[in-house]
């Protein structure tokens, strides 16, 4: 059985940092490649990052430039650096492994709240 833990979310003035902390527990880290995603008050869900096992990456059109998502193979963990915070990147961010198997289920985590306000 496969659990995301998320950490690290919290209150930040805008223009500050933070980093989101994703923990895989369970076997198989490298049959999934792991999304942050996020979910503000009143939209949908957003793809924010993405993080292949092979190192890859890709950003949705709102990190791009100011987050950096990172894989540790070896501690089965994902990060998500966020920089230059403005206050619409106010969700709760999410963290989810889709396999690279379709025939395998994904996995989400509870979600960390990130509020950016003065």
């Amino acid at each position: 059985q496969v659990q995301l833990v998320e950490s690290g979310g919290g209150l930040v003035q805008p223009g500050g940092s933070l980093t989101l902390s994703c923990v895989f527990l369970g076997s198989g880290f490298n049959s999934y490649y792991v999304n942050w995603y996020r979910r503000a008050p009143g939209k949908q869900r957003e793809l924010v990052a993405v993080a292949g096992r092979g190192g890859g990456t890709n950003y949705g059109d709102s990190a791009e430039g100011r987050f950096t998502i990172s894989r540790d193979n070896l501690k089965n963990t994902v990060d998500l650096q966020m920089n230059s915070l403005k206050s619409e990147d106010t969700a709760v961010y999410y963290c989810n492994a889709a396999p690279y198997d379709r025939r395998l289920r994904e996995y989400w985590g509870q979600g960390t709240q990130v509020t950016v306000s003065s």
